[in-house]
Order: structure tokens, then C-alpha cells, then sequence
């Protein structure tokens, strides 16, 4: 397996070494310091000497080495990980480094560290009070990246009464504090305590557009009938005569009748005959009565 260029690096190796110098320093202050009880001016000098300068040179030297390592932690996880869980783990070495380099310090000095644990506890539950919303933030930052509810490049959407709404957008990065969106609006950053508090859930591509209602068939014009289909094909639309000429009611060759008017229904009955399915020209029917012949036919109006 290769090793990473970050382990090759110059600052890896000065890293190590700073770490290495502030162990050989603790060790020095620490015999050195064993030699008297506390810090006295009619103590020995060389000793206090000795053992202060051991205690500053170990402080320094292990805070260059805390950042060096927090960094180089960084940059080891960054591609596996993200930038934001990077970010989290070098910050964590920090505090956790800054700690360790605060106590041995004090220890080195011969202060107790009992008595400064109880102000020092005192003090942080004011800070607590003072900056509960960034802490909030800050915890929630680490929740956030340890639940991975999204992932950066989701798009989600967000709903909660802190955020008076919902959020739509592209989760762009998320950070220790604040969670990064890209909307319809543009560039959101959303508190990470708001983010976790609120609804997430996946953003639903739109649809296909829902159909509008059909349009209505266009009205035929008054007087006009749909084809119809008889037994030679489809017959045209027929129109209902306007009844200029006479036609006869009766059959035909039962003699003259009285001519009358065509009716609609005897119109459409004309259109739906079996046949070509054309209405018969108007005034086309049976001849008029001839004179004499005796028949009389009532005529209907």
C-alpha cells in the first residue's frame, strides 16, 4: 500500500519531532522539579530554573505539535470522509490536545490542578449560558455528520416552525455550525440546530404536468345532423329541407294528394335511409293530384 504524500510531507516530520522535543521537556521539568517541594526564592534556583523552563518549552512545543497532527488528520480524512467531517476530527484534536497540553502544564508548574478544575468548571457553565445557541449549533453540527440524515449534493427539502416554512434546495456543504443550501432564492445557511430540529426529506422531481379538463365538442349548427353510417358506407351530413315545394305524403301510386311541408322528422328519416344516404332535393315527392280522379288526400300542415 502507497503511503500518502501527507506522511512524507516536511510538516508530518516537524509534527514528530516538536512532539518528541516536548517529551524530553516534560521529562526535564519534571526531574528537575522533583528536587523541591514549591516554587521558592530561597528554594535552589537551578532546579526552578531547570523545571520552569522545561514547563514553558513543553507548552510550546506541544501546541506546535497538536496543530501539526490536527492538520495532517485533516488532510489524511478530507478525501475519504468530506470537509466537514475532516473539519470536525481536526477540531477535536485540537481541544482534545489543548487540554492534555493545559493540565501537564500546570501539573509541571506544581499548581493544583483540583482547586482550578472547580473554577474552571464554574466558568464554563457561564460560557454554557452565554453561548447556548453556538454550542447548539456546534453539537448539532456534530449530530448532523455522525446521523447523516443528507448527504452533500441531496436535494431535500426542510419543514419546522423555526424556519417558517419549507426549504427546498442542493445541500452544498455542511459545516460545523451551519448547514449550506442552495435554493430557487439562492445561497441559504441553515443553523445546524434549526436543520436537525426541523422535518427532512427527500425533494420529489416534478411530475408530469396533470391534463387540463378536455375541451368540449364544437357545437353543430342549428339545422345540422352527424353523418350516419348505412349499409353502402358512411352517409354526409344532411341538412333538413326548407320545404320551398310541394311533397306528397302519401304513397306512392295511391294517387294524388295535397302537397304539404317537409317536417324535420321526415328530413332526418331521408338522412338515416339505408342507401347513399343523400336527403331528398327539396319539392321532390310523389306528382299532384290530376283533376277527377275522385281521391281526396288531406294535406298536413
Amino acid at each position: 500500500m502507497p503511503v500518502p504524500s501527507t506522511l512524507r510531507s516536511a510538516r508530518f516530520w516537524r509534527s514528530i519531532i516538536a512532539l518528541v522535543l516536548a517529551a524530553a521537556a516534560a521529562i526535564a521539568s519534571g526531574l528537575a522539579g522533583n528536587r523541591f517541594s514549591e516554587w521558592s526564592v530561597r528554594g535552589p534556583t537551578t532546579p526552578q530554573v531547570v523545571a520552569a523552563c522545561g514547563a514553558a518549552a513543553f507548552c510550546l512545543l506541544a501546541i506546535f505539535a497538536t496543530i501539526g497532527f490536527s492538520r495532517i488528520a485533516r488532510d489524511l480524512l478530507e478525501p475519504r470522509t468530506g470537509t466537514a467531517h475532516a473539519a470536525v476530527i481536526r477540531y477535536t484534536i485540537v481541544l482534545a490536545g489543548g487540554l492534555a497540553n493545559v493540565i501537564i502544564t500546570l501539573e509541571l508548574f506544581k499548581v493544583p490542578v483540583g482547586n482550578l478544575l472547580v473554577g474552571t468548571a464554574f466558568t464554563a457553565v457561564l460560557l454554557g449560558i452565554a453561548a447556548q445557541q453556538t454550542l447548539g449549533n456546534l453539537f448539532a453540527g456534530v449530530m448532523l455528520m455522525l446521523a447523516r440524515p443528507f448527504s452533500v449534493g441531496d436535494q431535500v427539502r426542510m419543514r419546522g416552525g423555526t424556519l417558517g416554512g419549507e426549504i427546498q434546495g442542493t445541500v452544498t456543504a455542511v459545516g460545523i455550525t451551519y448547514t449550506r443550501l442552495d435554493t430557487t432564492e439562492g445561497l441559504l445557511n441553515v443553523p445546524n440546530a434549526q436543520a436537525m430540529a426541523a422535518v427532512v426529506g427527500p425533494l420529489q422531481p416534478d411530475g408530469p404536468p396533470d391534463p387540463g379538463p378536455e375541451a368540449d365538442p364544437v357545437a353543430a349548427p342549428a339545422g345540422t345532423e352527424l353523418a350516419s353510417t348505412g349499409p353502402t358506407g358512411t352517409a354526409p351530413t344532411g341538412t333538413a329541407p326548407t320545404g320551398t315545394g310541394p311533397a306528397g305524403t302519401g304513397p306512392a301510386g295511391t294517387g294524388p294528394g295535397a302537397a304539404g311541408p317537409v317536417t324535420a322528422a321526415t328530413a332526418a328519416a331521408a338522412v338515416t335511409s339505408p342507401g347513399t344516404g343523400t336527403a331528398p332535393p327539396a319539392g321532390s315527392g310523389p306528382p299532384p293530384p290530376s283533376p277527377g280522379d275522385g281521391t281526396s288526400h288531406e294535406a298536413k300542415p
